[in-house]
């Protein structure tokens, strides 16, 4: 199952705020979720801790119920909570990186990744999330690539293996949206990607993903995920063997031309 907001002190704080501003203004959830554009058994999830709220709906309703930014403020606060529990602390650190190193061996990194690419990749998850959880786990997907286009920018390398971009994840159309997706990336200045190439046979990635950060007091950590447990690495000589590794890794893998040229024609493919 996936993650209930019950179990965090800010969605319930946000849910009562939300319900009195609700009553004050004499409306129902059905009228509320009308004025929003969402319907009563959202409104209703919200206000029990159901449900997460997006960052639309909490600027929405914040609009719709004249709340002077006081919903608004929780956005932040709540985006942390539609991250799975293993994943929680690291995506606070993610958020906020200055540099940031991933390699990628079995799906994308999520950062990556496309809302349907997303979708079909947790759809794979066994034992299946429902439908509730497993769109807020895509809207938490999607707002984490904020991290592309925030200021000050974070400097981001990617290294994929071959196989996961040939990887059938989704229909064709999935994933040739994807892999332009990919090069559109590629195309920004803050971005570097690099492709694993199949032929290379034995590298130095072989032990799996893995992702390294840099804070903004120029700290630097690694963290690693495996079948739902995570582990965030800070000592001093782990996290330096991990950054060698990844060095190796990224001289192994095609160019950034070669690796653009790859996908191009993998996209052509389809």
């Amino acid at each position: 199952m996936g993650q209930s907001a019950g179990s965090s002190g800010t969605a319930r704080y946000f849910a009562e705020l939300l319900r009195t501003f609700r009553k004050s203004r004499g409306l129902t959830q059905a009228q509320l979720g009308e004025l929003v554009h969402v319907s009563d058994s959202y409104v209703s999830a919200v206000e029990t801790c159901e449900r997460i709220p997006s960052p639309e709906f909490i600027a929405a309703a914040d609009e719709a119920l004249e709340a002077g930014g006081l919903l608004a403020i929780a956005t932040e606060h709540l985006a942390h909570d539609r991250y799975p529990a293993f994943f929680k602390d690291f995506a606070k650190l993610e958020a906020d990186a200055l540099s940031l190193w991933s390699y990628s061996s079995h799906v994308l990194d999520g950062l990556l990744q496309t809302e349907e690419y997303a979708r079909a990749v947790i759809n794979c998850e066994f034992p299946p999330q429902d439908d509730e959880a497993m769109e807020r786990l895509v809207e938490a997907r999607m707002a984490r690539q904020q991290l592309f286009v925030r200021k000050p920018i974070c400097l981001l390398s990617i290294v994929i293996e071959e196989s996961v971009l040939r990887r059938p994840v989704g229909p064709p159309e999935v994933i040739l949206a994807q892999l332009s997706h990919l090069l559109s990336c590629a195309d920004l200045r803050n971005v570097t990607i690099q492709v694993m190439p199949l032929d290379r046979g034995g590298h130095a990635g072989l032990n799996g993903p893995m992702k390294l950060i840099e804070t903004p007091e120029r700290k630097q950590l690694a963290y690693l995920e495996v079948q739902g447990t995570s582990h965030l690495l800070s000592d001093v000589n782990d996290v330096a063997q991990l950054f060698q590794r990844y060095a190796m890794i990224r001289t192994q893998a095609l160019g950034l031309e070669e690796s653009v040229a790859l996908i191009k024609e993998l996209a052509a493919q389809l």
